[in-house]
Formats: C-alpha cells, sequence, structure tokens
C-alpha cells in the first residue's frame, strides 16, 4: 500500500510565497486548463520524484517516463534506481516490479479508485469538479498552484492533500502529494510531447 502511495504524485518547490486568487482568475485557469486537456490525446514526459521522510537527511530520488493516452490510460515507468511500473486501464491497476506482475480491480478499492480518478482528472481537466475535494487557487510566479483537500475521512487517512502546479499554457507542470505525518511526494515533469502516436506496446499488460 505504502509503496503504491508513494508514486502519487508529485512537485512544486516554492521559492517565493503563494497569492490566493480570485474568483475571476480561479475561473480563467480552471478554462484554460479544459482548453488544454481537450486539445491533448496523448502526452510523454520525463520526469524526477522526491520522496521527502522527515528522518531522513535527504529525500529519496528516482526518475522515470509518464505516458497518457485519452481518455483515461495512465503509465508510470520508473527506471532508475529500481524497474518498476504502474499502468491504469479498464478500471484496473497492473503493476510490474521488475518482471513479478500483480493487478487490482479498482472498482473494488474505494482508495485506489479516488486516487486513480484524480490522477486521469488532472490530465483531462476534469479534476475541478471533483466534488470530493475542497479546492483552492493561488498564483505563483509565472505558475499557478491549486490545492485539493479530500473529504471523504478514509481518503484522509493516507493523503492530506494534493497540490497541483500548471503553466502558463495550462499543462500540469508538476504534482505534490502531502501524507497525514507532513511527508510528501514531489514528481517534477519535463520534456513534455503531446498528441503524437504512443505504440500499443508501451500500454502493454
Amino acid at each position: 500500500m505504502h509503496k503504491f502511495i508513494f508514486f502519487f504524485l508529485i512537485f512544486t518547490v516554492s521559492l517565493v510565497a503563494q497569492t490566493k486568487m480570485s474568483q475571476t482568475e480561479a475561473e480563467s485557469l480552471r478554462k484554460k486548463v479544459k482548453e488544454k486537456a481537450e486539445s491533448t490525446k496523448t502526452i510523454t514526459s520525463d520526469f524526477i520524484q522526491y520522496k521527502h521522510l522527515d528522518f531522513l537527511s535527504n529525500d529519496i530520488e528516482s526518475s522515470g517516463k509518464l505516458a497518457f493516452k485519452a481518455p483515461d490510460i495512465v503509465k508510470w515507468e520508473y527506471v532508475r534506481p529500481f524497474s518498476y511500473s504502474v499502468l491504469f486501464r479498464d478500471e484496473k491497476l497492473f503493476v510490474n516490479d521488475d518482471g513479478n506482475k500483480s493487478n487490482m480491480d479498482l472498482s473494488s478499492n474505494k482508495v485506489f479508485k479516488q486516487l486513480n480518478q484524480l490522477i486521469t482528472a488532472s490530465i483531462s481537466g476534469d479534476m475541478f469538479i471533483m466534488e470530493q475535494f475542497h479546492i483552492d487557487y493561488f498564483k505563483e510566479a509565472d505558475s499557478s498552484v491549486v490545492h485539493f483537500r479530500p473529504k471523504d475521512a478514509q481518503f484522509a487517512e493516507f493523503i492530506k492533500a494534493f497540490h497541483i502546479t500548471f503553466s502558463n499554457s495550462g499543462a500540469v507542470t508538476a504534482v505534490k502529494m502531502i501524507e497525514p505525518s507532513d511527508d510528501y511526494t514531489q514528481i517534477v515533469f519535463s520534456n513534455r510531447t503531446e498528441n503524437q502516436s504512443i505504440p500499443d506496446a508501451v500500454f502493454a499488460q
């Protein structure tokens, strides 16, 4: 469970203060993100993940590649320092731990299902209508940062908040997942490409 949760999600290092958005600014961001998502059919991106634990002096760092295909197929492939992949497809989770494969029916697990919904919604641009979260909007230098706090008590036992960072174009550039202990997982995306053909083999089970 904990190993799985480590993969979700992601990064923003705040070197300047965040300022809360006005209602007009928040509406403008929602519109921009939705328009961006509607025009995006595939995404590939490199990422670096940082796992912060208070009892460690340095963050645990790993890296890999993300692949997304509309409407809701997402694959996280870790390549350093270990080989590990997680595929969300057809309401199922497929895990490949260096050749050891397993799968889970997401519909039977409420917490995992909510995680998957947030992940795919953050790419599709539909996360702003998810009623299971309290949502706050902030601006920070050249980025926008949106905080999601789960309303569901069971979900909140695992995740205190999500912070998703958007570029000026409305693309997700970083995500941060904060646990109830205030430890967190951060992922920064780079080398993003959109609407290029992705071979079916990438999403093979």
